[in-house]
């Protein structure tokens, strides 16, 4: 069984950018940041999937290629919160209407292959820290209040990712990278 997700990709230079600016806001060597390599806008969790459905949906992930690059803007940090307890903080995006129908069409196939997946509407978002417990009203404000100029970009690939739960956390591993024109 393979725990797949699907991603958009950011280039590496947005990634150093959102890192400059997270350790501007904290630079806490005590706290748990989501690795570099984690970081990533998830389009689409699938979870749990046989083999054999996880070969037919790379091979019917190619379609993907056919769509255009999409244009990224990343504008804001915000949190997610269970019962009124702050659990992820993430930096927020704008993105091309395009979105949306790469969305619609993953879902499509996702439906023809008899795979379920997460219905959640797409939020997209970078996550960059999961908390156990409160952080504290002075952490969330330092970067609710922390403003910065936009960082304008261009995602130019989409990939299904395995995301296999080690002791130490999750790990993900590349299945198919998938180009936009």
């Amino acid at each position: 069984m393979n725990r797949l997700f699907i991603s958009l990709n950011i280039p590496d230079y947005v990634i150093d950018r959102l890192l400059e600016l997270r350790n501007l806001c904290s630079n806490e060597e005590k706290l748990k940041w989501e690795s570099r390599e984690k970081l990533h806008i998830t389009l689409k969790f699938i979870g749990n999937t046989d083999q054999g459905k996880t070969d037919e949906l790379i091979d019917r992930l190619k379609i993907i290629t056919d769509y255009s690059v999409i244009k990224c803007s990343l504008e804001k940090f915000d949190f997610f919160y269970r019962d009124d307890i702050p659990s992820i903080l993430w930096a927020g995006l704008k993105i091309d209407e395009s979105i949306t129908k790469v969305i619609k069409h993953i879902d499509e196939i996702l439906e023809s292959l008899s795979i379920n997946s997460d219905k959640k509407k797409f939020k997209p978002h970078i996550t960059l820290m999961r908390f156990r417990k409160d952080p504290g009203i002075s952490f969330v404000n330092t970067f609710k209040n922390f403003s910065f100029e936009p960082i304008i970009f261009q995602a130019n690939s989409i990939t299904l990712f395995n995301s296999v739960l080690e002791p130490k956390g999750s790990a993900y591993y590349e299945m198919k990278k998938y180009f936009l024109n």
